[in-house]
Formats: C-alpha cells, structure tokens, sequence
C-alpha cells in the first residue's frame, strides 16, 4: 500500500512540474577530477567556480556551450 502510494505521488510530482529539463547557460564549469567527467555549469564568476571546486580535486574552466546572447537559468 505504501509503495503504491509513494509511486503515485512521484508520478504526481513529475506530471506537475512538467518543465522540460534545459541546459545552463552560465559562462564556468566545474570539472571533478577522478568522477569520470562528472561537471557542473552553473557559476556565473570564475571566482564563484573556483570556491567551490577549492579542495575538492576539481578544476574550472570556459563553458564551451556557454551562449552570452541567451537568458541564464
């Protein structure tokens, strides 16, 4: 009984947010060294990019697909 439920509310929650997943448009990504290319995109400053990859064996780097012209998510 709970495992129907959990499954109806998942589906629930998934058919109400309804967006389609989009890519980030932010200009530096993180990259996680060892992860097996694992990245986040999403920092608007190399400043803010390197806080968070600052002990975690990550480095950052440009955004390749980072598009200046479209609106940042």
């Amino acid at each position: 009984m709970k495992l129907t439920f959990f499954a109806l509310a998942m589906a629930g929650a998934a058919i109400a947010t309804g967006t389609p997943a989009q890519a980030q448009n932010y200009p530096w990504c993180v990259y996680y060294n060892g992860s097996g290319g694992a990245r986040n995109c999403g920092f608007v400053s190399f400043a803010q990019c390197r806080q968070t990859a600052m002990g975690a064996g990550a480095n950052c780097q440009r955004n390749a697909g980072y598009d200046p012209t479209k609106p940042m998510r």
